[in-house]
């Protein structure tokens, strides 16, 4: 199993200085990804309390981190793209993936949140269809295919550049059994959240049950107030039940330094960190 991290991303008046020294902890420590979340336009202030994280665009973000990293994947858990252009997405993503040599994964879900959609002029009810097609659009765009008729998206002709020297991998996220098929038909991961062990073990084999294609299936945890042994204790469980990776969210900003070096030293926890 991997271990990944959520990088804190919740305060306006949190310095970019952090997400860069992080990253590059986290890089050096041998994590196996880093993510950021994404809100566009909430209906309440951004926190940890609120639940709402993305001050920093999460795409702008990750090519800037990019550059100061050299091997840990970076991505989106999760990007709400049907709040999005997804043509921009597409050459966002093939951009940094190009610029990063190769180590985007991008992580997307239909989001929860109605004001948010209602606030951008996206209409909520059709956020699943919006995603299964921008999904199969940024896969067309990225083949370098010249065309696309969607119902809500398409060209008759057209050239997208920077084409992918490889297959940008997709992640879902979700636990409801729509986001399970849309796994199972659209995606390459998957990254459930608020697990135990053993409700992993059960949605993993639910998804699985959908597809025999081979898929990355991991989760998500939050680090609320448990002790760094706890958590090794928990990302051990992950592992038995089966959990190719396992990210944790480092919680506020402040507490996030101290945190990610605790993991980053803690013995038990080594085997699930790639050294050099």
């Amino acid at each position: 199993m991997n271990l990944e991290i959520v990088l804190p991303d919740e305060s306006p008046d949190q310095s970019p200085d952090l997400l860069v020294d992080l990253a590059r902890t986290a890089d050096e420590a041998g994590f196996a990804g880093l993510y950021l979340p994404d809100h566009l336009l909430p209906p309440g202030e951004y926190g940890t309390d609120s639940g709402f994280g993305g001050v920093y665009e999460a795409l702008i973000t990750l090519g800037h981190l990019a550059a100061v990293t050299r091997r840990i994947r970076l991505g989106t858990s999760v990007l709400v793209l049907p709040l999005r252009n997804p043509f921009v997405v597409a050459k966002q993503v093939a951009t940094i993936d190009r610029l990063s040599g190769g180590r985007v994964v991008l992580g997307l879900g239909a989001g929860w949140n109605e004001q948010e959609y209602a606030a951008v002029g996206v209409p909520f009810a059709e956020r699943g269809a919006r995603l299964d097609e921008s999904i199969d659009l940024l896969r067309a765009l990225w083949r370098g295919e010249t065309t696309f008729a969607g119902e809500r998206f398409g060209f008759e002709y057209g050239v997208f550049e920077p084409k992918p020297h490889r297959s940008i991998p997709i992640m879902v996220g979700g636990l409801s059994r729509r986001a399970f098929r849309r796994v199972a038909e659209r995606a390459d991961e998957w990254q459930g959240i608020a697990h135990t062990p053993e409700t992993f073990a059960r949605d993993a084999a639910a998804i699985r049950e959908l597809t025999d294609r081979p898929l990355r299936l991991s989760t998500r945890i939050q680090w609320e107030d448990q002790s760094v042994a706890e958590i090794a204790e928990t990302a051990a469980g992950f592992a038995a039940a089966g959990a190719d990776a396992l990210a944790i969210w480092l919680g506020a900003p402040d507490q996030a330094a101290a945190r990610l070096g605790r993991l980053a030293e803690h013995p038990e926890l080594s085997a699930f960190l790639t050294r050099g």
